[in-house]
């Protein structure tokens, strides 16, 4: 499909309406399968075998928008075709603005809390500042239980850590974590999974920022905790140097049609991987970004020659 034909087909898409129909329609037209004729690629948490979707939704920045439809349409058209083309975990943070309180809202508007995995994060210091900030959370995003509480950029980690494991055995969450997005902190994350038995770990992983392959990926295989990738995109950096190249003529053997995609399946190809979380406001960005997760996955080779391509 030419760059023009995508974008009348988008229009038209748009003009009949958002949903699982148009979902539909653009895979169709796309070569791809559309929703419910293909599952997602799926991973299981290790410390429990429940399965979640390879590619998730990221809302930092992204959903920090205010109250008018003008602002929430688009992001509730991004939600429902995030669940239609089968979609599960959202991540959020009190960090990110008004993002929790708008997920919550559009969450409880479409009737889909039921159909996501709701991740957020304590982001403060002080055990009582933690549990006040979590059960704000909790409110805006509008649930009873959380499915993962995530220890933000390992902020005051001990601390907030035994409150979560006593909210786990509560029933208040069903898993913890911890995060970080850089490098740098690698080490202390490491650290935090040898000593205590969290069942997420939150960190940046891309072709871009493949620093987590040395130590931190291996060792969250071997303690079990699963893992997701922010930052897949390299915060946008690949796709400054990638968008005036062609696609490569073998990213077909892979089933992509664009280099989110091919980036994207070199991420979630990895076997400590449980989900990458790229995040976006656009509809047809967020088709492109869920069709990685389906379709054949690239093997070792093949990721060689994505990371040789991409440095390039």
């Amino acid at each position: 499909m030419t760059a023009m034909n995508r974008r009348n087909v988008l229009r038209i898409l748009a003009a009949a309406g958002a949903g699982l129909a148009a979902t539909r329609a653009l895979a169709a037209a796309r070569g791809g399968p559309a929703a419910g004729t293909e599952s997602m690629h799926t991973r299981r948490i290790p410390s429990s075998g429940e399965a979640v979707p390879v590619i998730g939704l990221g809302t930092w920045q992204t959903f920090d928008v205010g109250a008018t439809p003008g602002e929430r349409e688009p992001l509730a058209q991004v939600l429902r075709e995030f669940v239609a083309l089968g979609g599960k975990l959202v991540d959020s943070s009190p960090m990110y603005g008004r993002s929790e309180q708008v997920l919550g809202d559009l969450a409880a508007d479409l009737g889909l809390h039921d159909k996501l995995f709701v991740a957020t994060k304590v982001w403060t210091s002080g055990k009582s500042d933690g549990i006040a900030q979590m059960e704000d959370s909790m409110r805006k995003l509008r649930v009873r239980a959380l499915d993962l509480m995530q220890v933000h950029n390992l902020l005051d980690v001990e601390s907030h850590l035994d409150t979560l494991q006593a909210w786990k055995r509560d029933g208040r969450v069903r898993y913890i974590g911890v995060t970080h997005y850089t490098a740098g902190a690698h080490d202390r994350v490491a650290a935090v999974i040898s000593r205590h038995p969290v069942d997420f770990i939150q960190i940046n992983y891309s072709v871009g920022e493949r620093e987590a392959e040395r130590r931190l990926l291996p060792l969250a295989r071997e303690r079990g905790v699963a893992v997701i990738a922010n930052r897949p995109f390299a915060g946008g950096a690949l796709f400054g140097r990638l968008r005036a190249r062609p696609l490569p003529d073998w990213a077909a053997e892979i089933d992509c049609g664009s280099w989110a995609q091919l980036l994207l399946k070199f991420v979630v190809s990895h076997p400590a991987l449980t989900c990458a979380i790229p995040a976006t406001s656009k509809p047809a960005h967020l088709r492109d970004n869920m069709r990685a997760g389906y379709g054949r996955m690239p093997d070792a080779e093949l990721r060689a020659r994505i990371a040789a391509e991409a440095a390039r």
